[in-house]
């Protein structure tokens, strides 16, 4: 697991971190575009890059994410980081997440200074993450589109 909290939270090269392009968008906001009472030119989105990480649970944006696309704290939870230490941190209203074609809404929880993508996504969108090759495949078994194990 990535240490979002410590001054630098890059990773060694050579232990295959893979980044992908992520687009998030205000779920709240889509809900009231798609019932007519929000102006579409008002939906609140970003794409950056994101790192994802196979040891973390949940995904996690930045402060300054959850302010550009407009949205709440809704609550706390309890995380616990890699090191064994807990620590109470914001949970955010809904977000879409969208990568590799696929999307999935999700809350997140809100800490550090890089998008990371969880398992939650992943196992959503049915990804498998190639880290020789630093990238995300679909699920060789469903190719084109993403299938929940429940």
């Amino acid at each position: 697991m990535v240490n979002l909290n410590s001054p630098s939270s890059e990773i060694n090269d050579s232990m295959g971190e893979v980044r992908v392009k992520v687009k998030l968008t205000n779920a709240v906001d889509e809900a009231l575009v798609s019932r007519g009472l929000l102006n579409p030119n008002t939906l609140r989105f970003c794409e950056v890059e994101a790192v994802v990480d196979t040891g973390a649970v949940r995904t996690m944006l930045p402060m300054a994410i959850v302010q550009q696309l407009g949205m709440r704290i809704r609550g706390q939870q309890v995380a616990q980081y890699a090191n064994g230490m807990e620590e109470s941190i914001g949970l955010t209203e809904p977000v879409i997440i969208e990568l590799e074609g696929r999307e999935t809404t999700e809350v997140t929880l809100v800490t550090g200074n890089t998008v990371l993508i969880g398992q939650t996504v992943l196992e959503t969108l049915d990804l498998l993450v190639d880290c020789n090759n630093k990238r995300l495949l679909p699920n060789p078994e469903h190719p084109n589109y993403s299938v929940m194990r429940i």
